[in-house]
């Protein structure tokens, strides 16, 4: 028999997080981590992600600390289509700069992204499982569906001021941004996602990088999951590492808490904080797929197929020419 309990969590995180569709029963937020997801919020939501972190920043060659916080801030709205969306990322910053030939405090935004994301491949679309209601082993045995990935791509664009206090390289003012986005489902409500990212193209700071993200639902309202970021770039390149929690309210409002390092010492980096991830969308509207109804035999094709039964019973022995 199937155990029901673990049939309702599992099914309960697979909607949370990130559903078979675009818009889901509960809230479908990226924190915690920096990994996008590949799938959005659904036509006409629109959903606010919040994060505050203390950030504390050490450069062993350069000589100097920088301590403070930082805020991450993403605001998505699900546009025209299920599967589009757009997303303005903000990351503000304030912390005190000291060295052996200057202290100030900074203040600004670090990070300014305006974009969309498009779903343009989902293996379960239009696909239902069959639940065997009598073997607990069927339905919970590997299948190769699982190991197709949902794709979607992200183009957006950077502004970048030149007064900006965070960095130290020349600007021109706005740089493209672009990404592949996977994402697995797996059985026991494991999830994997995989970002591919081209950033700040064309700029002096032009990087390529990923962030791999590994979620586990642990009940209808807990997950857990673990982060890898690297990036390559001209003038920074590092590889950060990442781990925390989130907890379910209800369907609509989402809070986690999560700690990350680097790899480095030029700098070293380390922060922690907690977020807060909320929708609305009481101006959604189901979208309802039609299915095509299957085409009733005419006469001659029913005595197409008699005679044909026929020819095959004659050649089978079944009846005489």
């Amino acid at each position: 028999m199937i155990n029901k309990k673990e049939l309702l969590v599992l099914t309960l995180f697979l909607v949370h997080f990130f559903g078979f569709g675009q818009y889901t029963d509960v809230i479908n937020s990226n924190r915690p981590g920096e990994s996008m997801s590949a799938f959005s919020v659904g036509k006409s939501v629109f959903q606010a992600e919040i994060g505050l972190d203390g950030v504390n920043e050490k450069h062993d060659i350069l000589n100097y600390t920088a301590n403070g916080y930082f805020t991450d801030i993403a605001l998505r709205y699900g546009l025209y289509f299920e599967q589009l969306e757009i997303i303005t990322n903000l990351k503000y910053q304030n912390d005190h700069y000291e060295s052996n030939y200057e202290s100030k405090t900074r203040s600004g935004f670090k990070k300014i992204t305006f974009g969309g994301k498009y779903l343009i491949y989902d293996p379960f679309k239009n696909y239902t499982e069959k639940i065997d209601l009598y073997s607990w082993k069927k339905n919970h045995r590997f299948k190769w569906r699982q190991l197709l990935p949902s794709v979607s791509a992200f183009a957006g664009i950077n502004l970048e001021n030149a007064n900006n206090p965070f960095i130290s390289y020349p600007t021109n003012g706005l740089s493209p941004k672009v990404m592949i986005i996977t994402q697995n489902q797996f059985r026991g409500a494991h999830v994997f996602v995989f970002n591919l990212f081209l950033d700040e193209i064309g700029s002096q700071n032009q990087s390529l990088g990923y962030v791999m993200t590994y979620t586990k639902g642990i009940n209808e309202h807990w997950s857990a999951f673990i982060e890898n970021k690297g990036i390559q770039g001209n003038y920074y390149s590092d590889g950060i590492f990442s781990f925390g929690a989130a907890y379910l309210f209800d369907k609509s409002m989402q809070v986690d808490a999560s700690i990350g390092t680097n790899y480095k010492n030029t700098p070293s980096l380390f922060y922690g904080g907690i977020g807060f991830s909320w929708r609305f969308d009481k101006n959604y509207q189901e979208v309802k797929l039609k299915i095509k109804k299957e085409k009733k035999p005419s006469k001659q094709d029913k005595a197409k197929e008699k005679e044909k039964k026929r020819i095959d019973d004659v050649e089978n022995g079944k009846k005489k020419p």
